[in-house]
């Protein structure tokens, strides 16, 4: 499984006025040597041609070049840490990274567009600040155990960054001048985005590694409120494949689950209300999209089993008859959905009740089985299908749910290959049952900051197994700061991602003879509303403090700028959508008819 053509995992980089050198210190004499006037690369052997009086700095890996207003800038990884190693190969996250210009001034822009250019700079240093960008030197990490064993030796001859799945290589836009040149494939760094936790644990007596791979995929990545439901080629939002994998004395097991958005055309855009109300899009070809979906998913995994989290009341209950009834009109036999709302079987700490839903899935669990392969070689299972969680953002609920079903996994390859004694249950090994349910609560954290801002809710649960009161506080400021960067934040994030992808891209002339879409004006209500409102709350408040009695006069008072506030807080939610921060990259898209909900299809 191990890839033929490893990369370079070491290089200097030297910086001239005129060029960068990227050289590999490590497999090789080649240099890189990027040209900062013509933007030409090209590789040469090192024969004394980098100047002395070069700056430098060590470079742990290239992660591409992307072109903004000033023109092309060069990313690189800086710093580094190892993760651990999977089928004895380093993973690594990376720590630190640099944007750097090719062009050493901004004299060619104007005042507005060098504005302009640091934003779009703050916009990729902003993605690459998101925990966590992991990669490996030797490794392709956008792959699963299974699909690696399936492939032939001709794809494992092939570069990293060609043979990784597009659907979770986050660099293949930043990547796309180097990969043009084949000389140039050992310097391209394929990086993944999600969270990979690796851990050598021992169960009497028995060591072995554990390990938990999420890869987010880039297809239709975004942020909470503005990436929601399917597209038209059937990628959906906060889609993440996460892989469990098992390694002991050669052996190798690895579970596999999925998680992703309803895949819908629906929206639940943010208003400032605290919670919008989803809409589904009835003036789209649900079926085509949803079939393409699933499709996908039946090719890349087998059977399908839909594990639905979502309320069956309030507003969440569209979603869930619309879900239900596509299923049922797809008629296809190779998908099984399972509803569960979970908020209301586990109302009132009733956390115990998750066992219903287990017992329901058992049956498929064990007809799906694992990968499993020893260590001469002998291919002992492959799993045949897989579960897809889903609630309403695929985080919270869902990552208690793909937990219990890891663990139960875990257990049956544990009793298989002997590391549990009869009779044993892998709940009652104490020290490796507290690091499961903390590695499963960061991945939970760590997908729920890179797609909502803020880290998970309920992970009190999967932390202790049980809900206390310090989870309920810590849910509750969890959700006040969703709240605020879902409505005042996420439109510039959502703004990074799409440059960072390339789902936008800077052309040449932009804030110049073609307006840059930075350069957007808000209406007068944005200033003027708040600014009556907080002038509203301090002459209010000030009333109520400054009279040491109250008088009919300071009474009026106290009722006309309660009134003030009153009128001009429901005037700034009436126009809620004025007040949010909007992407302006690329368009969101909306429901025409937000009031047909059910109406669906």
């Amino acid at each position: 499984m191990d890839s033929i053509v490893d990369l370079y995992d070491d290089f200097i980089l030297y910086i001239t006025p005129e060029k960068f050198y990227i050289e590999a210190i490590s497999g090789g004499n080649d240099v890189l040597v990027i040209d900062r006037v013509n933007h030409e690369l090209s590789l040469q052997a090192n024969h004394g041609q980098i100047p002395q009086a070069s700056s430098s700095k060590p470079v742990c890996g290239i992660i591409g070049t992307v072109r903004l207003l000033a023109g092309p800038y060069l990313v690189v990884a800086t710093k580094k840490r190892k993760v651990g190693s999977i089928n004895g190969q380093a993973i690594w996250q990376i720590i630190e990274t640099e944007v750097i210009s090719y062009t050493r001034t901004l004299l060619h822009l104007t005042e507005k567009q060098i504005s302009q250019n640091k934003v779009y700079v703050s916009m990729v240093e902003q993605v690459l600040c998101t925990p966590y960008l992991y990669f490996s030197y030797s490794y392709d990490l956008t792959h699963t155990l299974q699909r690696l064993h399936n492939t032939t030796p001709e794809f494992l001859q092939m570069p990293i960054h060609e043979r990784a799945d597009p659907r979770f290589l986050w660099n293949h836009f930043l990547l796309r001048e180097l990969s043009n040149q084949t000389e140039l494939h050992r310097f391209c760094l394929p990086i993944v985005h999600g969270f990979i936790s690796i851990n050598q644990c021992s169960i009497n007596g028995n060591a072995f590694t554990w390990t938990i791979v999420s890869r987010r995929c880039c297809f239709r990545a975004g942020t909470r409120l503005f990436t929601r439901g399917v597209d038209l080629q059937g990628n959906v939002a906060n889609f993440v494949e996460t892989e469990q994998i098992f390694e002991y004395n050669g052996d190798k097991c690895s579970f596999v689950q999925t998680r992703g958005s309803i895949p819908l055309f629906w929206n639940q855009l943010p208003n400032l209300r605290y919670k919008p109300k989803p809409r589904v899009n009835v003036n789209e070809n649900h079926t085509e999209a949803f079939s393409r979906h699933f499709d996908t998913q039946i090719f890349n995994y087998g059977k399908q089993v839909i594990i639905n989290l979502i309320d069956h009341r309030g507003a969440e209950d569209v979603l869930e008859k619309a879900y239900h009834d596509m299923v049922n009109r797809l008629g296809n036999t190779n998908i099984r959905y399972e509803s569960f709302d979970f908020h209301a079987e586990c109302r009132h700490m009733h956390w115990e009740r998750l066992s219903i839903l287990t017992d329901r899935l058992a049956h498929e669990q064990d007809e799906f089985g694992y990968f499993l392969i020893t260590r001469d070689g002998t291919l002992v299972s492959q799993q045949d299908g897989i579960f897809r969680t889903n609630c309403i953002d695929c985080l919270d609920r869902t990552n208690v749910v793909q937990s219990m079903l890891a663990r139960r996994s875990l257990s049956h390859v544990m009793e298989k290959l002997g590391i549990l004694r009869p009779g044993q249950r892998l709940e009652d090994q104490l020290g490796f049952e507290m690091l499961f349910k903390q590695v499963w609560a960061d991945n939970a954290d760590v997908l729920s900051i890179e797609y909502s801002g803020t880290g998970a809710l309920k992970t009190d649960f999967t932390r202790t197994g049980k809900r206390t009161k310090w989870g309920v506080l810590r849910d509750g400021i969890n959700s006040l700061t969703r709240y605020y960067k879902n409505n005042f934040m996420d439109g510039f994030r959502q703004d990074s991602i799409d440059l960072f992808l390339g789902h936008y891209i800077i052309e040449d002339g932009e804030g110049v003879t073609k307006q840059c879409p930075l350069d957007v004006e808000k209406g007068w209500k944005y200033i003027t509303f708040p600014l009556v409102l907080l002038v509203a709350i301090a002459m209010f408040f000030a009333n109520v403090v400054t009279p040491s009695e109250y008088t009919t006069e300071s009474l009026l008072y106290l009722l006309f700028w309660g009134s003030m506030v009153a009128v001009t807080f429901g005037t700034i939610m009436i126009y809620g959508t004025e007040f949010v921060d909007y992407p302006k990259l690329c368009e969101i898209r909306v429901s025409p008819r937000p009031n047909n909900e059910e109406n669906f299809g």
